[in-house]
């Protein structure tokens, strides 16, 4: 990521994320990319509103007290940021599918973290939960996904060292066919040139460096290749319940129902498929949500939390 598109995406989300309107001093103060003069800043942030807007963002102007003549502030409004889909045909949705699973959760990455720890640290409060595309993961790709998209797009021949569930390291040849993620994992589908029909690579065991190259002669997508019969299952349904204090937790009530309630904490159900993106979820939102079943997720996150309590007290 560019550092311009990486101050983009900072920008998005303290202007998402705070509960008042950010001044042009304290986004400079706390937003790494914004150097230089006064003057400086000043157009490069000019520059990143004309942009945002661009992309459909709206961005709220407003001031901490309508009565007085304060320093203008901004904000964008959680309900403003959505996508309008209406004029995309399905290949457009299909590829920002592909788009933002790739992408997703990477706008939260240290220097955007910092950034909203430093607008608390000066009194701004944020509040994660008001992130509503927003996700505290990137699916694990293992290989790079932009030398098989290259690949797939470009009709290369791919080669690889592949790790099989035997544990059997072999050499792989591949003509790509699609990517897709499914179940936190991305895989690869395509022709193998050994085995002369479809298979499916997990990325995660594609070992070293993959090679691509022009195939001695040019191939095709099989009409009629359908990538969903090459994905693996879907995973076994878990029914969870756990609490969550009241006002808290949004991105994991999206998802589950309420079961009662006591005024401070709410117990809540849901199901869960993937096991790993739950936990994670969990462990994301800390002191406020407890697990209370299933006993084998509690247990892996008990374990998680005193890793973490071990490595840094």
């Amino acid at each position: 990521m560019s550092r311009k598109s990486e101050r983009l995406v900072n920008l998005t989300i303290a202007l998402l994320a705070t509960k008042r309107y950010l001044t042009k001093s304290e986004i400079f103060r706390t937003l790494e990319g914004y150097e230089g003069s006064s003057e400086s800043k000043e157009r490069m942030f000019e520059r990143d509103k004309d942009d945002l807007r661009t992309l459909g963002i709206e961005i709220e102007v407003g001031s901490f007290d309508p009565l007085f003549e304060d320093e203008p502030g901004y904000r964008i409004k959680p309900e403003s940021y959505q996508l309008q889909i209406t004029d995309l045909s399905q290949v457009d949705i299909a590829l920002l599918s592909i788009a933002a699973s790739a992408w997703k959760g990477a706008a939260l990455d240290s220097s955007a973290l910092s950034a909203l720890v430093k607008l608390q640290s000066i009194g701004v409060d944020s509040d994660l939960d008001a992130l509503p595309a927003l996700q505290p993961r990137v699916p694990n790709s293992g290989a790079a996904l932009d030398v098989l998209v290259e690949a797939i797009t470009q009709k290369l021949e791919l080669g690889f060292e592949y790790l099989g569930s035997n544990l059997e390291v072999t050499t792989r040849r591949i003509y790509p066919y699609a990517i897709a993620s499914a179940n936190a994992s991305w895989y690869v589908v395509g022709l193998d040139l050994e085995k002369k029909s479809i298979r499916t690579f997990k990325t995660l065991r594609i070992l070293g460096d993959i090679n691509s190259k022009k195939p001695s002669k040019p191939y095709e997508v099989p009409a009629g290749f359908d990538l969903s019969q090459h994905l693996v299952p879907e995973r076994t349904t878990q029914k969870a319940i756990f609490y969550a204090r009241t006002g808290k937790a949004n991105a994991l009530r999206a998802s589950s129902q309420i079961v009662s309630s006591d005024g401070d904490w709410d117990c809540l159900t849901c199901s869960v498929t993937d096991e790993e993106f739950f936990i994670q979820s969990i462990l994301w939102h800390g002191a406020d949500v407890v697990l209370i079943e299933p006993l084998n997720l509690r247990d892996t996150i008990i374990t998680s939390l005193n890793k973490s309590i071990a490595l840094h007290g």
